[in-house]
């Protein structure tokens, strides 16, 4: 599959993050509200990553994520989270704005780099 730009794998990720918080699945509304955009973008969106095979969304239903979708999700949310506790624990970064970064930084940062980032964690925990 060819690579998603950053914005679709924040919507993956966003997905993801909801459908743990509630009952697997997102609204539309709220995953608009999560990302700061419209409906009508993010409407845009969940048909472009319905073509991808990456959610299902059918209408005037809840959104869920393929396994395919899932696992891109999880990875991306994986590095997220990663990254945010590395800027915020090692680096003191305040947290909204380790947030805020780790969101940009997540898409372009290498396996590599983000295995190290928790590697770090477990020597030291």
């Amino acid at each position: 599959m060819e690579k998603l730009t950053f914005t679709m794998e924040n919507y993956l990720e966003a997905i993801y993050e909801l459908s743990r918080e509630g009952n697997g699945s997102a609204r539309v509304s709220d995953i608009a509200k999560r990302l700061g955009v419209t409906k009508a973008s993010t409407n845009s969106a969940m048909t472009t990553l319905t073509k991808k095979g990456l959610i299902i969304n059918e209408k005037y239903k809840e959104i869920v994520l393929t396994e395919k979708g899932k696992v891109i999700a999880e990875q991306t949310s994986h590095k997220h989270h990663v990254i945010s506790r590395f800027l915020i624990e090692i680096l003191n970064i305040d947290p909204v704005i380790a947030d805020k970064d780790a969101c940009a930084i997540e898409h372009v940062i290498s396996d590599e780099s983000v295995s190290a980032m928790l590697n770090h964690y477990l020597k030291n925990d």
